[in-house]
């Protein structure tokens, strides 16, 4: 993260750092970095307390037993698998990890959380050697370990248990574990989330809370990283079209399936607006994961959706698709025009604001001069920077006069001018046919 950065308004600021702009031109050696980064808080019943924890797309497959508590298929884990569609890296926090473990006269489960309670101890003589025993930890009817030993104290602690000190082993079939429960949720579990997460680099951060008081918290968060510290990232919440922020997408459907919130689809938007390329749009897209959608509206009401910044999915013969990808920005001004409003110019500034800031960040800062070569450097990079973004057909119309690297009011400042136009994917079609 860099020291210093955001927007500017004077050349006034303190922290050493990259402070960029973006503003709507008036009407009349930087790679591109990865996409696929998520972070989500999350009620959970099993796993991590305390702090942020970082799950690939190929951990969640092969170990959400070991994670998350419970298999892959379960029903428990639909919005994980929704979220991971499109996400290659997860950075998660569980927001009730300050329950009680659950445990038995052997062992103690390794995490707090009602997922504790369907774990269990065998204990069994070895029918090969009588004076050895084979000791199995179930989760639910599945053996998640097994060891052999001649004495407890030769036992190792697992994923799932950890040993007590000074037991005797005999014999005694699925011993069952008790007293496990999840903590209770509040505003401070938020709090903490966002304290820590505020380290991480992610693309999109995803939150599915139906209060408007924590949306609001959520939102605050994302305009400060975003205005005050250069951080670029999208939030997506469920309902919350009042941001009126690029920063912020608002999910304008409900799921109707029982046992998950209204909230569900917050998963799925989460995950596919991280995934997708700075170069394509979210329009249209299909929405393929497990959730029953709700989507009853007219003609009219789709209409007044769009206006409102609200991410809406509509039916389109058999499918569920998203009718355009837009953020809740709706007042727009001389230097945010209505571009803003869309997703794909949003993906596209928020690369380039993290790929300069890192680039400046990482060979620009404390070491290169600012004499008339080091600026040129420093112009030489953003220009093939904009062109890897050219080429891959993200904007347009690009040439190096368009970046201009100037000294600033002081020794250590530069100042860039940059022109970019963004390509957004095709939404309307109109066509006249002559009929001779």
């Amino acid at each position: 993260m860099a020291l210093g950065g955001g927007t500017f308004l004077t050349q006034n600021k303190e922290l050493p750092g990259a402070y960029i702009n973006f503003v709507s031109r008036t009407a009349a050696a930087a790679a591109l970095s990865d996409r696929g980064i998520v972070t989500m808080p999350l009620e959970l019943d099993w796993g991590v307390s305390g702090e942020v924890f970082q799950v690939t797309n190929s951990d969640f497959q092969k170990r959400s037993m070991e994670l998350f508590g419970y298999e892959y298929t379960s029903d428990r884990l639909r919005g994980l698998r929704d979220l991971f569609l499109n996400t290659q890296l997860f950075y998660g926090y569980r927001l009730n990890g300050s329950g009680k473990k659950a445990g038995n006269e052997l062992a103690e489960a390794r995490y707090c959380g009602v997922r504790g309670n369907d774990l269990k101890i065998t204990v069994q003589v070895n029918p090969d050697n009588e004076e050895l025993f084979d000791v199995k930890t179930l989760l639910g009817t599945e053996v998640v370990d097994g060891q052999t030993v001649s004495t407890a104290a030769e036992l190792t602690a697992n994923n799932y248990v950890t040993w007590k000190s000074g037991i005797t082993l005999t014999a005694a079939a699925a011993v069952p574990m008790t007293g496990g429960e999840n903590g209770e949720v509040s505003g401070a579990s938020y709090q903490d989330y966002l304290d820590k997460i505020e380290a991480y680099t992610f693309n999109i951060m995803g939150t599915t809370v139906t209060d408007d008081i924590t949306k609001s918290l959520f939102t605050a968060f994302v305009k400060r990283l975003r205005e005050e510290m250069g951080i670029k990232f999208q939030l997506v919440l469920y309902d919350y079209a009042k941001a009126d922020d690029m920063g912020v997408i608002s999910v304008n459907n409900k799921v109707l399936d029982e046992g998950w919130g209204e909230a569900g689809l917050v998963y799925w938007v989460t995950g596919a607006c991280a995934g997708c390329p700075v170069n394509r749009s979210n329009q249209n897209r299909i929405y393929d994961g497990e959730f029953t959608v709700d989507t009853p509206y007219t003609q009219n009401e789709l209409k007044a959706a769009i206006r409102e910044g609200k991410f809406t999915f509509h039916k389109a013969g058999t499918d569920v698709r998203v009718l355009e990808d837009i953020n809740t920005l709706v007042t727009v001004t001389d230097t945010m025009g209505d571009v803003f409003k869309d997703n794909q110019t949003i993906r596209v500034i928020d690369q380039i604001g993290n790929d300069i800031a890192v680039l400046f960040r990482t060979k620009y800062l404390g070491v290169v001069p600012n004499d008339a070569a080091g600026r040129i450097s420093l112009w030489s990079d953003i220009v093939k920077h904009h062109e890897q973004l050219q080429e891959i057909r993200a904007i347009e119309y690009f040439s190096d006069a368009d970046v201009k690297v100037e000294q600033g009011d002081t020794k250590k400042s530069v100042v860039v001018s940059d022109l970019i136009t963004v390509v957004n994917s095709m939404g309307r079609l109109y066509m006249t046919v002559t009929v001779a």
